[in-house]
């Protein structure tokens, strides 16, 4: 037990803010929302630093546990905590919330303090996500943090802004109904418990086992995406405002993978063994066919959404091979696809709020007239491709190795996605970038300002740091890793 709640904190500062925020609802004072925004989304990811701070990383025991009566009808608690599992994704998801704020500063106009707001809000029902241990408090903080993304597309995305912003509330919400049927189950099998400990102790048949692993897929399966769901994320992140794409790539996705482990792994684990070659083969697709739809897309958002569904294709497949150099460079990957994926998306925002396109074609000759800018999205194509001393390499090289020492063959496939990751995203900075300055738009081009280059700076200095130094983020892994995969192999049969 620690004497703070910084749990709890992590999760209602950002809420609060964001409540606040919406009073400063006039266009007039949207420079109070913005400084609101800035003051609340950095208070709640500072009370995530002693987190990582005072984290025991010998123990793989629930730390910072909170635990209160909630609703005592249903036996439901406000119970949270974290392990070395869930720990550093609060910290990844209290820093990008900092991040979106510093991007939007000049960039929204419309309805500012309800666009930062929403992604207040968001942060703060996503931590609930991170940290929940009960089931009732799980589902609650998993459908709410549907409604501020929904409304964040919806309002300030694209031209096809309510067809991308429904298409994906359906999908997760289809996947999250059968969740819930899971959960009404387990309640009944743990004789009226909601708690996840005691869930990860029930002793089901295989039966049992299946269906909730299918239950648990269906919902997860959906928020990765794995294929062949993902058909929702490239409409949401082409629609989306920029923030929306960093917050969609950066934080959400990871949702559906960290329900994997704190889920179907623990619950069901003689059924994810058998249902492990289904898995292996879905995200290999993944890895593999959609790393070839990213080639040849003329979008840079659809592309680099593309391959935000490669990249967590190897997470997937991390999880499901059980050994753990797989989990653990898969929970490396989730982080670097953090930072990676949100640099990205914000190198494309720098060039959408200058020639409203993101057409490859519009583009060319880019690094003639911002070469600040060219040398950073460079950083970020070289670590969203994989190269050795960034972020990208890390938990890739850790998955592949798992990946060798569970099937060579799986490796071996596994590993093109080091290929195809180079082909498509140095193909789209190469016509981006390099060659003569295309047209009159691209010559008028004005190179990153200060505010630019300070969320730009800090997201290169996370890749090259993890890059070069992983071990402060591996080594808070391994005690939860380890005990989640003795779990999973002394099975419950």
């Amino acid at each position: 037990m620690t004497s703070l709640p910084y749990l709890s904190f992590s999760i209602w500062i950002p809420i609060f803010g964001g409540l606040l925020t919406l009073f400063a609802h006039s266009e007039r004072n949207a420079h109070v929302a913005r400084f609101m925004g800035l003051f609340f989304s950095l208070a709640g990811f500072l009370v995530t630093l002693p987190l990582y701070v005072q984290f025991d990383a010998s123990s793989s025991t629930m730390q910072f546990v909170e635990h209160t009566n909630w609703i005592r009808y249903f036996n439901a608690h406000y119970s949270l905590g974290v392990d070395g599992i869930s720990m550093p994704f609060i910290i990844l998801n209290s820093f990008i919330t900092v991040i979106v704020v510093l991007a939007c500063w000049e960039v929204i106009q419309k309805k500012t303090a309800q666009y930062v707001a929403a992604f207040l809000i968001m942060s703060g029902l996503m931590n609930g996500i991170f940290s929940a241990q009960d089931g009732v408090l799980f589902y609650v903080f998993f459908e709410a943090s549907l409604i501020p993304l929904y409304l964040a597309i919806g309002i300030w995305g694209g031209p096809n802004r309510v067809y991308a912003a429904i298409k994906f509330f359906l999908y997760t919400l289809a996947g999250s109904l059968l969740m819930l049927l899971a959960f009404i189950y387990l309640f009944q099998q743990s004789q009226g418990s909601f708690d996840l400990a005691d869930w990860h102790a029930l002793k089901l048949d295989m039966r049992a086992q299946s269906w909730i692993f299918w239950a648990f897929l269906a919902s997860f399966s959906v928020k990765v995406p794995m294929w062949p769901v993902h058909t929702w994320l490239p409409d949401a992140h082409v629609e989306a405002p920029t923030g929306g794409s960093v917050v969609l790539a950066a934080i959400a996705l990871k949702l559906g993978a960290y329900g994997f482990l704190r889920f179907s792994l623990p619950i069901t684990p003689d059924a994810s063994q058998a249902m492990a070659p289904v898995i292996i083969a879905l995200s290999l697709i993944a890895v593999i066919y959609i790393g070839f739809v990213a080639v040849v897309q003329t979008d840079m958002k659809k592309l680099v959404a593309y391959s935000s569904i490669a990249h967590m294709g190897f997470v997937t497949l991390g999880f499901f091979m059980f050994n753990p150099l797989g989990v653990e460079g898969a929970l490396v990957q989730m982080i670097s696809h953090g930072f990676v994926s949100a640099a990205m998306f914000l190198c494309i925002g720098v060039l959408y709020d200058r020639m409203h396109s993101r057409e490859i074609s519009d583009y060319g000759g880019v690094v003639n007239v911002m070469p600040k800018f060219a040398a950073v999205f460079m950083l970020f194509s070289m670590a969203n491709a994989g190269l050795p001393a960034t972020s990208g390499f890390v938990g890739e090289f850790m998955v592949v190795l798992g990946a060798v020492k569970y099937n060579f063959w799986v490796g071996f496939a596994a590993a093109t996605t080091l290929i195809l990751g180079a082909a498509y995203t140095l193909w789209m900075y190469k016509r981006v970038m390099f060659g003569a300055v295309i047209n009159p738009h691209v010559a008028a081009l004005t190179d990153i300002n200060r505010r630019e280059s300070l969320f730009l700076g800090v997201l290169a200095i996370c890749v090259l740091i993890m890059g070069l130094y992983p071990f402060p983020i591996t080594e808070v892994m391994h005690a939860s890793v380890d005990d989640l995969l003795k779990h999973v192999a002394a099975g419950k049969l």
